[in-house]
C-alpha cells in the first residue's frame, strides 16, 4: 500500500475505528495474551485491552468492582468480588487480565481475574 492509500484510507476512518486499531497492535505486543474475541470459553485466559467502563456493584451483600475490558475486537467483564476500587484503575487504564471466562446472561466475564497494568 502507497503512501497515498494509507492516508485516504485513514481520513476515511473514524476515530473510534483508528482506537480500535491502535488498541489491538498494542494488545497483539504482549506476550501470552488472546484477542478477547477469540478467547475460549471455560478455558484461562490471558486478556490485554482498554479499561471502558467501570461499576461498583452490590451481589448478594457484598459489593463488587466491574470493569469492561475492551481490545478492539471484543469486549469482557471482569469482575472482583468484595471490592470497590483497585488503586491505579481508571478509564482509559491498559489492562492484562488473566482468568477463567465464563457466560452469565449472554455476557463473557471473568471472575476474580489476576491482573497487571500495562
Amino acid at each position: 500500500m502507497n503512501a497515498l492509500q494509507r492516508f485516504l484510507r485513514r481520513m476515511n476512518q473514524t476515530d473510534e475505528e483508528r482506537l480500535a486499531e491502535e488498541v489491538r497492535s498494542w494488545a497483539e505486543t504482549i506476550p501470552g495474551t488472546v484477542r478477547i474475541a477469540d478467547a475460549p470459553l471455560r478455558m484461562r485466559s490471558k486478556l490485554a485491552g482498554l479499561v471502558r467502563r467501570i461499576t461498583i456493584l452490590p451481589v448478594e451483600g457484598l459489593e463488587a468492582l466491574e470493569i469492561v475490558l475492551w481490545d478492539g475486537t471484543g469486549e469482557i467483564t471482569a469482575v472482583w468480588l468484595g471490592r470497590r476500587s483497585i488503586a491505579g484503575l481508571a478509564l482509559g487504564s491498559r489492562l492484562i487480565v488473566e482468568g477463567v471466562i465464563g457466560v452469565e446472561r449472554n455476557e463473557r466475564r471473568i471472575v476474580n481475574p489476576t491482573f497487571e497494568f500495562a
